[in-house]
């Protein structure tokens, strides 16, 4: 029976852009060259090395997003997915996490799944909280942010590094996970993939493939809103300690009064 893996990636704006809200206080998206999450990538990576060590494995990147998160998509394809899905609809722009997991696990649901991966955060919103609801809602294990992964028998096992100890966690399938970017250098598209990519299936779903009504996602329905943003202030000359005798000290006092040290 194939070992079917779904990786949830995300088509974010490029972070070295500028990037702007616009008028409704959500991400312009128009204005900003996107890309796939970089986060996003390393779950593929994970993806692609769980298949290779399985006897039969089926890799599935799945997306939501507008008409340009195929290239996403295809990023992902030319790394070496097998085949893809775009969840498309009028009524998604603005959706919160929440509604952005509903979307997902609905999708993943159709498409069949032993495991799901996804980074540890997405680069535009940061929140980290996907992965954990898409579990809650598809009712299975989830074994977050994870920097070492091994599946084998029915069992998906991980490591999980933080400040001062390591956890091993295990988590029986189907399960989802989150992988950090410490988890293995991604892979680089060779040109051989890339050309491969653009023969791979990409279905294109909208919400009523997926049975879900248009008041339970969009901005208007969002559990989350952002009520107020400004601006990021232009950079400002720095303080410049001039080594008289005292240089040592003054630069202590700075580091104090900035509360660095």
């Amino acid at each position: 029976m194939t070992f079917k893996i779904v990786v949830c990636v995300k088509y974010v704006p490029d972070a070295t852009g500028d990037r702007r809200f616009v008028d409704d206080l959500t991400v312009d998206r128009d204005d900003v060259d996107g890309l796939l999450s970089e986060l996003d990538e390393y779950a593929v990576e994970q993806a692609l090395q769980s298949a290779e060590n399985a006897d039969d494995a089926e890799v599935t990147v799945l997306t939501v997003g507008p008409e340009d998160a195929k290239d996403a998509l295809r990023k992902a394809l030319s790394m070496g997915a097998d085949k893809a899905i775009h969840v498309e609809d009028g009524d998604l722009p603005g959706t919160d996490a929440i509604g952005t997991s509903l979307v997902l696990a609905k999708a993943i649901e159709k498409a069949g799944y032993d495991l799901v991966i996804s980074g540890m955060a997405s680069t535009d919103g940061t929140m980290g909280v996907v992965p954990a609801l898409v579990a809650e809602r598809l009712g299975v294990p989830q074994v977050t942010l994870l920097s070492q992964v091994s599946v084998e028998d029915g069992t998906v096992k991980g490591r999980r590094d933080g400040d001062t100890a390591s956890e091993e966690l295990e988590a029986q399938l189907p399960a989802v996970i989150s992988v950090t970017d410490q988890s293995g250098e991604a892979r680089y598209p060779s040109f051989k993939g890339i050309v491969a990519a653009k023969k791979k299936p990409v279905q294109s779903w909208d919400l009523s493939d997926l049975d879900i009504d248009a008041d339970e996602v969009g901005l208007e329905n969002a559990y989350t809103v952002v009520e107020s943003a400004a601006e990021r202030p232009a950079r400002t000359a720095g303080t410049i300690v001039k080594d008289e005798g005292e240089g040592g000290k003054q630069l202590a006092e700075f580091l104090a009064s900035q509360k660095l040290i």
